[in-house]
């Protein structure tokens, strides 16, 4: 039987996922709508959609935050479905039903699975009624300050204050001792406010020495839902993961527990009635254990290491079934095979706190070759405002195994060139070198245990950065080699190098 398929899909997004998901219209004939505020005017999503409409503001609030400009946009451009990426509007189910409302596909979970497991109090009653294994905890709606600090006595110290509404680690206390309880609790509630409008905490034991591992769940309308396997996603800083990778080397050859933690994940989101994409979180201890953390009902920003390591576009299939599309393979048609690794370039400063880089960038190079992939939404000229998040790319590389996955990424950000903004990238390639990540030993203390007082290496100067950039034109045009940094590639031209010469400058921008 053949199913239709959406003829045009505004993308209620911007950056890299607005480029990703309008890359994945066209590979299916669909027309691909963009929306831009003030600042992406110029930005190369813009110009690679089909049709582009401006939101007419900075803020995220004044445009794709704006639920009215986005459905009048789609409404205009006769859309039939809105992808909203991650992040804004994504896991907002007063949007997705108002989509549906307007007549419009809201391309992700129905809204009743979103309320159901979008709040974390919500989803670990849930979690709790089905047997999935949950972090011991209590919810504090309605709980006053000495009930909570009587369950946190219980419970032992340390724990974690978290809002059970959003993300990105906002609304987030770590608590370490009974005198801190009552002040850590303010800040959450009104960090919690401030992000999400709502300031419903929980309080839940807090693990010392924990892996972050995530199951990829992939629904349709029919019924079938399944799992595409574990990412692990430890290595964050302020509860942002900045390395993903899959298989998760926690559980490494542990084909049993793979199994426990998989099989959980898709009880849970079926127990909700889940469609679409989505993805269970948990913590994984050194002992075996695995507890239910959250889920987050939308793509994630990672998903490109699932798709490596299983071959299956998760994002053309989140569009095929919204449409209504089955999916045509089973579980055991799917096999991962490999390994991947993605690591978040961003134009902020490590050695400043990650102080966000504002700017515009000057000259942008990405990496390239076998097993490379980079997923951005940057050009030579594009700026990055402080009005968004300052992600510039990810760049994700896949190998036979985890040594070969760990080189080639390293590789592909020696060679990305990014200058005019400070990025993270020696930050990043700080990580991938040092003995206890290759080893594996990946809890979500690394940074902290092994990169505390982590400091870049020399700046280059203006001339040298001038010198390296006219170095790299000549050699995208010449066709001779010169010393050695020019290379023969199998079809006989010559290839070059502008680092292999380069001595005392690094190749990120200061």
């Amino acid at each position: 039987m053949t199913y239709p398929r959406f003829r045009k899909v505004l993308i209620a997004n911007r950056g890299e996922i607005a480029r990703r998901v309008i890359r994945a219209c066209h590979e299916l004939g669909i027309r691909a709508v963009a929306v831009y505020s003030d600042v992406d005017e110029r930005a190369p999503w813009v110009r690679e959609a089909d049709e582009a409409y401006p939101l007419h503001g900075s803020t995220a609030a004044d445009t794709y935050l704006n639920r009215d400009k986005l459905l009048t946009i789609a409404t205009n451009s006769n859309a039939d479905a809105i992808h909203p990426g991650y992040g804004f509007l994504s896991e907002n189910a007063d949007f997705a039903a108002a989509c549906a409302r307007a007549g419009f596909v809201f391309i992700g979970p129905p809204p009743a699975a979103m309320r159901a497991l979008g709040s974390k109090a919500a989803a670990r009653a849930i979690a709790e009624h089905h047997g999935v294994p949950v972090v011991p905890g209590v919810d504090g709606l309605d709980k006053s300050d000495d009930e909570l600090a009587a369950a946190a006595a219980a419970i032992g110290y340390p724990v974690l204050i978290k809002a059970s509404a959003g993300g990105g680690g906002k609304g987030m206390r770590v608590v370490h001792e009974p005198a801190q309880l009552r002040d850590a609790l303010q800040a959450a509630r009104q960090e919690a406010q401030s992000a999400f409008g709502d300031p419903h905490v929980l309080l839940e034991k807090y693990f010392t020495e924990i892996h972050h591992v995530e199951v990829q769940v992939l629904g349709d309308l029919h019924g079938n839902l399944l799992h595409l396997y574990e990412r692990e996603c430890s290595v964050q800083r302020r509860h942002q993961k900045i390395i993903e990778e899959s298989p998760a080397p926690i559980i490494g050859g542990d084909a049993a527990r793979r199994e426990a933690i998989c099989a959980a994940a898709v009880h849970l989101a079926a127990a909700a009635g889940y469609s679409n994409a989505g993805t269970v979180e948990f913590i994984v201890d050194g002992a075996g254990g695995f507890y239910f953390l959250e889920m987050n009902t939308r793509l994630q920003v990672e998903h490109p290491i699932t798709e490596a390591v299983t071959g299956i576009d998760l994002v053309n299939w989140q569009l095929r079934v919204a449409a209504g599309e089955p999916l045509p393979f089973a579980q055991s048609d799917i096999r991962p095979r490999g390994h991947a690794i993605e690591a978040r370039v961003y134009a902020e400063d490590p050695a400043l706190g990650f102080l966000p880089s504002i700017g515009q960038i000057a000259l942008y190079a990405p990496p390239a070759g076998p097993g490379v992939r980079v997923d951005d939404g940057i050009e030579s000229g594009s700026a990055v405002s402080p009005y968004y998040d300052p992600m510039l790319a990810k760049v994700i590389a896949g190998g036979q195994d985890r040594a070969e996955a760990i080189r080639k990424l390293d590789r592909a950000l020696r060679e990305t060139v990014v200058l005019g903004v400070t990025t993270n990238i020696p930050y990043l390639r700080a990580i991938l070198a040092h003995p206890a990540f290759v080893a594996g030993h990946t809890s979500t203390n690394f940074l902290a245990e092994h990169l505390p007082d982590w400091s870049p290496p020399a700046e280059a100067s203006a001339a040298e950065w001038v010198a390296a950039a006219v170095w790299e034109e000549l050699g995208r045009t010449a066709d001779s080699g010169v010393g050695n940094a020019g290379q023969a590639t199998a079809d006989g031209r010559t290839s070059y190098d502008p680092w292999a010469t380069a001595v005392g400058w690094r190749n990120v921008g200061g």
